[in-house]
């Protein structure tokens, strides 16, 4: 029997990098714990510069202004049981300045303890946010991680980096992290994506407590902002393309869902009502409306549909390109737009390939349509499409949704880079999809980190987005108005000052040409003014704004004011008495009780010998102040001069009383 010849061992051939199998890619990426920390520090890395900042635009209202926020933990009752807005404004019927109304109390009683453990502490609450932001880029990145399991391991690992790299870093995200207030909508979306993770793990661990983890965390970014409620959709959308979960399987996941929803609606309707009010004929509290005939009309069904079109086309531009940005996209930043404009039409084409694109997705289950599907859902309760928002539009505002964008990048950039299914995966394979989106991300992260600093306090985000929204009233009147306020700090005199206050002058006076019934501004021409000593423009625009609004408590202070130091002025600076005594007794009107009024008064009417007058004046402005010396002493001149000595002699011991060191004192002032 012939002897077989033994047959040589197969040897493995050496593998080239192209031949790489996944598991290299896997030993990077598939480090889960690693990539999650990395982006956690990426997200707090580039907001770290805002923890120096201050407090901007809406902080007021929910931090430094609300009297339940300020209470801590006792304010907690007041939170709860009303409108979102009622601890700033401090009285019934406000609410309704927003169609609709708000009801977020949940960053309300966050901002409350922080209050009660740190006081008004500008660290903690921007660093709470920033760990906020970066911890919800890390719950991005694990649901991802789930959902696109179920169209393979490699594509969820690369895909779900890619995609919360692009969140963490996209600069439109800025006004969320960076402006305190923003917590509403950084705990709406955390709470949302919450929800639906857990929601998922229940589908495929059968744990009853995972149900329980979703519904609290559903429940929670409903109090935090009501957009959240688009989440209903969401989840069974989300079942639908990357389970095979039965229908009843579903419906057991999205049910308790639904009943926090149910909860919440009832929460709200309780503090806040059922109707939904009308929308406001205010040109800032209604984009939509316009000046016919000197009045206020609504846009047409047309003209609103066309402005909405190029508003939904515009978040796309700046979620593709974001710059440049700004926080006020209020009238007439975005003008009011016609179908004739290309940049309408074009906005309407864009949408249309979206929906034409989720459409056909559906089917087939692809991440495409789901992506689209997620970004026009949680985008349709903030467009304006349903009902108003308030505003044309707002980078918050596309917080949420820019979710479906960066999985629609991200998944691209993969089958790019995939579109060759010859050759055999390996880490060099997605070489140039992951190079393009760390580029993106060191450049947006770059311009996250700049735009960062413009939110450091509200002089500098209004003279810096000014640039930008040059034909906002809005913006106008919140740069003329902070200009003042820091113009007034510096002494009289000051060319700074001076140069500041005609700068604020010629802001506002462009407000009031975009919005020619804007009380607010009026009223700031009127301050500015003031502070110029330009007494008779100041009183001229005050009268503007009572003309709007004739219960203008402010205007009517200011003005009554306004008359006071005019009167001032004209007696003591132009020794012109006659107008000084017109302009002091006009200021009675508004202020009769007002004791520096009454005392000038009394010193113009003695100065003209008007000495029965001038005895009747300072006797008021002595019930305003009993116990002043000067006061007093005042009431005594005058009695002299009456020559009614024993009344005389009477308030000068009263004021001697009071100051037994008073007469030296007033040489000395003299």
């Amino acid at each position: 029997m012939a002897k077989k010849k033994k047959q040589p061992t197969p040897q493995r051939a050496k593998k080239t990098p192209k031949q790489l199998e996944p598991g290299l890619l896997q030993s990077w990426l598939g480090n889960i714990r690693l990539v999650a920390t990395l982006l956690f520090l990426f997200a707090c890395l580039i907001y770290a510069n805002t923890l120096g900042n201050g407090y901007t635009q809406d902080d007021a209202i929910v931090i430094t202004e609300n009297m339940f926020t300020k209470d801590g933990v006792n304010g907690f009752g007041g939170i709860l049981s009303k409108d979102t807005f009622f601890g700033f404004f401090k009285e019934e019927g406000k609410a309704a300045l927003v169609a609709g109304g708000r009801y977020r109390p949940f960053t309300l009683l966050m901002f409350a303890v922080e209050y009660q453990l740190f006081g008004e502490n500008l660290l903690v609450s921007h660093l709470v946010n920033t760990l906020l932001f970066g911890f919800t880029c890390v719950v991005l990145y694990f649901l991802q991680l789930q959902l696109l399991r179920a169209k393979g391991e490699m594509m969820a690992l690369v895909v779900s980096f890619m995609a919360a790299l692009l969140f963490a870093s996209h600069p439109i995200h800025t006004e969320v992290v960076a402006n305190i207030k923003g917590r509403d909508e950084i705990m709406a979306l955390l709470g949302s994506l919450g929800a639906l993770y857990f929601a998922l793990r229940y589908v495929r661990t059968n744990a009853p407590i995972q149900l329980l983890w979703s519904t609290l965390c559903f429940f929670v970014g409903l109090l935090s902002k009501e957009n959240a409620i688009t989440f209903l959709a969401i989840v069974p959308l989300s079942f639908y393309f990357f389970t095979n979960a039965k229908l009843s399987k579903i419906v057991m996941a999205s049910a308790p869902l639904f009943l926090a929803a149910a909860l919440f609606i009832a929460l709200r309707t309780s503090v806040l009502g059922f109707s939904f009010s009308e929308p406001s004929m205010e040109l800032m509290n209604n984009p939509f409306i316009k000046i016919e005939g000197n009045t206020y009309t609504k846009f047409t069904a047309s003209e609103k549909l066309a402005t909405v079109t190029y508003s939904m086309g515009k978040y796309l531009q700046l979620l593709a390109f974001p710059y440049p940005l700004t926080h006020d996209y209020y009238p007439r930043h975005i003008d009011l737009m016609q179908w004739s404009d290309w940049r309408v039409l074009l906005s309407l084409l864009a949408y249309f390939g979206l929906l034409v694109v989720a459409v056909l997705g559906l089917r087939q289950k692809s991440v495409y349509s789901y992506a689209i599907w997620y970004y026009l859902l949680t985008f349709s309760i903030v467009s304006n499409v349903l009902f108003p928002v308030g505003v044309h539009m707002a980078e918050r505002l596309i917080y949420m949704p820019s979710v479906g964008f960066c999985l629609l990048v991200a998944y691209g950039l993969y089958q790019l880079s995939t579109r060759n299914k010859k050759r055999p995966f390996s880490l060099t394979t997605f070489y140039p999809a992951l190079g393009i989106i760390g580029a993106i991300a060191l450049l947006f992260g770059g311009m996250t980190i700049q735009r960062n600093q413009a939110w450091k306090d509200n002089f500098t985000l209004f003279t810096t987005d000014i640039k930008t929204s040059k034909n906002s009233a809005k913006l106008r009147n919140a740069v003329g108005g902070e200009l003042t306020t820091q113009a007034v700090k510096l002494p009289e005199g000051n060319a700074q000052r001076t140069r500041m206050l005609q700068e604020a002058v010629g802001h506002l006076q462009e407000a009031v040409r975009l919005h020619p019934n804007y009380k607010n501004a009026y009223l700031l021409l009127g301050n500015a003014n003031n502070h110029l000593k330009a007494y008779e423009e100041s009183i001229a625009y005050y009268g503007k704004a009572l003309a709007i609004d004739p219960d203008y408590a402010d205007a009517r202070k200011n003005l009554g004011i306004t008359y006071t130091q005019a009167g001032r002025h004209y007696g003591e600076q132009k020794g012109d008495l006659q107008q000084s005594v017109q302009y002091l007794t006009k200021a009675l009107e508004f202020r009769p009780d007002d004791y520096e009024t009454l005392r000038l008064l009394g010193v113009a009417n003695g100065i003209a010998q008007n000495n029965a007058q001038a005895v009747d004046y300072f006797a008021k402005a002595l019930a305003q102040k009993p116990d002043d010396a000067d006061a007093n002493f005042n009431l005594a001149v005058a009695y002299y001069n009456m020559n009614d000595t024993i009344q005389g002699n009477r308030y000068r011991d009263k004021a001697l009383e009071v100051d037994p060191q008073f007469l030296e004192k007033r040489q000395q002032r003299q």
